[in-house]
């Protein structure tokens, strides 16, 4: 081998392809669209395929719902080389998220009251509350995590407590219920990699605990924005290949 020459690169060293149950981001499903905005100017879709996979693309969670939607065209189409590849994301992401330490509080009281832990606070490995004759809100949206996996036991009798989990986190409800009763959130879905576990028990006489998953006020917003501009994208590409069809009938009957 000459000094110059350069080495093959094992193959357990090459870029694997990601897995086809991994996340996909926001700049994943932008860079399909792209392709296909750019398919349906160059005749490759007509209006109706393009809107079905767009939407397709925009409602896709993972890779593997991903990869099949540009699958049977060009990669000349695209301004770029579309990668699926998942670049490091440490603001914001759940490893950032899972902090250690004691946490910010390890408990709250509601007798005749209320109580309420929500926005940026750290959730202990053990969570104990009790609600009597009152009522308690947990919102881990926004909040930390001491350990990957937390405990949140919840005493409500006569009364109540409202648990909001994020999407991705797994959660497992083990509470008893006499009279009254432990609810498991509704849409669950499968857990993202990295995200905590919650585990909520306790006891409930006469009165609940409540599970419900919610993205936070901000991506509510953000998701709304999102429906918004591609409602007024679509409308401006429905009207700019109605106007393309009727300056290609104009120049046939000339």
């Amino acid at each position: 081998m000459t000094d110059d020459a350069v080495p093959a690169v094992p193959d357990h060293h090459r870029a694997a392809a990601p897995a086809p149950d991994l996340r996909a981001s926001d700049a994943d499903r932008e860079r399909v669209a792209e392709v296909l905005r750019d398919a349906l100017a160059e005749g490759r879709l007509d209006m109706a395929e393009f809107e079905e996979r767009l939407e397709a693309a925009y409602k896709a969670r993972t890779y593997g719902e991903l990869t099949p939607i540009t699958r049977d065209l060009p990669a000349a189409t695209a301004p770029a080389p579309v990668s699926f590849t998942k670049e490091p994301v440490e603001k914001g992401s759940w490893a950032a998220r899972i902090v250690g330490g004691e946490g910010s509080s390890t408990g709250g009281v509601a007798i005749m009251s209320g109580f309420q832990r929500k926005g940026r606070w750290t959730v202990p490995k053990r969570f104990t509350c009790l609600a009597f004759m009152g009522g308690g809100e947990i919102d881990l949206r926004e909040a930390n995590f001491a350990d990957h996996e937390v405990e949140i036991n919840c005493v409500a009798i006569m009364g109540g407590v409202q648990v909001t989990v994020p999407p991705g986190v797994e959660v497992v409800v083990r509470g008893i219920g006499v009279m009254g009763g432990f609810d498991h959130p509704h849409d669950d879905e499968p857990p993202e990699p990295g995200a905590p576990r919650v585990v909520i028990g306790g006891f409930a006489f006469w009165g609940g605990v409540a599970v419900e998953r919610k993205v936070t006020r901000a991506e509510q917003k953000r998701l709304k924005e999102e429906r918004r501009m591609l409602r007024e994208q679509r409308r401006e590409e429905r009207h700019e290949l109605h106007r393309a069809r009727r300056e290609e009938r104009r120049d046939r009957r000339r």
